[in-house]
């Protein structure tokens, strides 16, 4: 590893130090002072009743700083970042003078297609862009998240696709009395999701959250920057993308929960499932769902991949095939693995990337795939890893080692 991974694992694990200590001196402080105490319950109550400036939130120093950080996150050396953060303070005050004279434009897209295996458009922004799009979350994001219900499992701190299957299993096993009653699936996606998303709708929806008209302004911008026909459209592979594709759909999961009354319901993205005993039930909530899909939100599901299948027949989520008893990896997943294996070898052996975004990848992958029948497979995969990278530590292998 390089000396770099070990000084960025020595700061956040002082930094961590450091801010326990502050925060259980102040604490000790606080309790030994009852006037301290009703001054800082004082100062709470005001801020509690001060209303929240968001526009200002979002253009702050301290903001821009962290959106800053989160962007670069895995791509500390990068040509792109590498220049942005050379002159760091100039382009954050830069990006904070456009914001703020309303003088922000984001620059023009790149594209690229991803074969993986489905052919996909891939649209890449500039990374000061990137700034700017993790700028906007890191206020919006919390206003929205208290909104979403618990099965959305897609972008969210604390959820993602083992979480979503682990939920898929839960409600299987529940509903079946632990494989002695029949489950039926409903098995759904949008079509074409990311390309129809309808901008006039989408801002509609934020603005139940959000009346801040230079927030929205922000939004719009950001919006306009990418379009598949006039007012439509979000680009893959943006972070606001991610985002604004769980406010669009959290439409879809309100109306499965509270007017369906659907208790077995996860969705990740714009794949989701229903389970339920009986299947002329779900019959109906697929005509249900699909109109309200059309007039609500002008989307339609895939006809192709909207199908009602019994458990035992086994059932396609998020890259597995899920049986009652076992699970095992859809081969195009594996390939698709092997193929963004020998990308991050290529980059870490050109120097681009570091090792420690070789081990999150493959941290990630191997949690995953240790939902299904994969022994060989992660054995396999393992052995030629340790061969590769014998010599090298992770940051968070560094600081695991630290702590014992």
């Amino acid at each position: 590893m390089g000396i770099k991974s070990y000084d960025v694992g020595r700061a956040s694990w002082l930094n961590n130090f450091n801010n326990n200590s502050n925060f259980n001196a102040n604490d000790r402080n606080v309790n030994n002072h009852n006037t301290l105490r009703g001054i800082a319950h004082h100062n709470a109550e005001i801020l509690l009743l001060k209303p929240r400036d968001l526009w200002q939130e979002l253009c702050s120093v301290q903001n821009m700083e962290l959106a800053f950080k989160k962007a670069r996150k895995h791509k500390t050396l990068r040509p792109c970042v590498l220049e942005f953060e050379e002159k760091l303070a100039e382009n954050l005050d830069v990006l904070r003078t456009e914001l703020l004279f309303h003088l922000y434009k984001p620059r023009q897209l790149k594209m690229f297609i991803l074969r993986d295996p489905k052919t996909r458009k891939i649209s890449k922004s500039d990374f000061r862009d990137r700034v700017i799009h993790h700028a906007l979350c890191n206020i919006i994001e919390p206003l929205f998240e208290r909104m979403f219900i618990h099965d959305s499992y897609a972008n969210r701190k604390g959820k993602g696709t083992l979480r979503a299957i682990q939920r898929f299993e839960y409600f299987r096993r529940k509903l079946s009395q632990n494989n002695t009653s029949q489950v039926f699936i409903l098995k759904s996606d949008i079509r074409h999701y990311f390309d129809e998303v309808d901008h006039a709708i989408l801002l509609k929806i934020i603005r139940k959250r959000i009346n801040d008209p230079k927030v929205l302004w922000l939004i719009r911008r950001v919006l306009s920057n990418y379009s598949t026909q006039e007012g439509k459209g979000m680009p893959l592979g943006n972070l606001t993308s991610q985002f604004f594709a769980n406010v669009y759909l959290n439409e879809l999961d309100k109306f499965v929960k509270n007017k369906l009354k659907a208790k077995y319901y996860i969705r990740y993205v714009d794949d989701f499932v229903i389970l339920h005993s009986s299947e002329k039930k779900l019959t109906k909530w697929r005509e249900e769902i699909a109109l309200f899909t059309r007039e609500k939100l002008l989307l339609d599901l895939h006809p192709e991949k909207t199908m009602i299948i019994e458990s035992g027949h086994g059932v396609d989520f998020l890259g597995l095939k899920i049986f009652p008893n076992h699970k095992i990896m859809k081969k195009r997943n594996i390939l698709s693995f092997k193929r963004k294996l020998r990308s991050i070898y290529d980059k870490f052996d050109d120097g681009k990337i570091m090792y420690d975004e070789v081990y999150d990848f493959l941290e990630g992958w191997i949690a995953y795939a240790k939902n299904a029948d994969t022994y060989n497979l992660r054995r396999k995969v393992m052995r030629n890893i340790g061969d590769k990278f014998q010599s090298e530590v992770s940051t968070k292998e560094y600081n695991r080692l630290r702590k014992k």
